[in-house]
């Protein structure tokens, strides 16, 4: 059974020829639509290798490939409003690890998903590159543990070598 627009009011902006791009953080933005199929678990990746904010002290801008992957439950992000979310970091000053811990947080409330992790892979300045990674599993399920080990060998296993696509 395909989807019908009129079943799915509360998405605003894709489709919409008039879509303001926001270039200061703005969570609101995030729309969200209903699983089909919530009884079966199931991977979302996001990709985001255009992803900028600036650095909070010096406001130079900071460049990054963004990953987000979840384990949906009962509700969706819309990706055409994860995108606005996403460019609305480009005047957002704030370190990387500030970044990445606020998006995760930002989704983690408004989807309440099984699982859910945002790793970002920042392109060097000053000769360092910084690859924060967060990660979410709902509290008394398996996504609880699978969020540990996950963590616990966090970038030490070849599922976790990632490119810019």
């Amino acid at each position: 059974m395909s989807r019908d627009k009129k079943d799915m009011p509360e998405i605003t902006l894709l489709g919409n020829q008039n879509t303001k791009y926001s270039f200061d953080y703005q969570p609101g933005v995030l729309e969200t639509f209903d699983n089909k199929h919530p009884d079966r678990d199931y991977w979302v990746k996001f990709n985001c290798p255009e992803f900028t904010s600036l650095c909070p002290i010096t406001g130079q801008p900071d460049f990054a490939t963004i990953y987000i992957s979840y384990v949906p439950d009962i509700k969706m992000v819309e990706s055409k409003s994860l995108k606005l979310y996403l460019f609305s970091f480009r005047n957002h000053g704030d370190f990387h690890e500030d970044v990445v811990n606020i998006i995760m947080k930002d989704l983690v409330k408004l989807l309440e998903p099984r699982y859910l992790e945002v790793w970002g892979k920042f392109l060097p300045r000053g000769g360092i590159s910084i690859d924060p990674y967060t990660n979410y599993g709902k509290p008394g399920t398996k996504f609880e543990e699978l969020a540990w080990q996950r963590f616990s060998q966090h970038d030490m296993v070849a599922m976790d070598k990632v490119d810019n696509r």
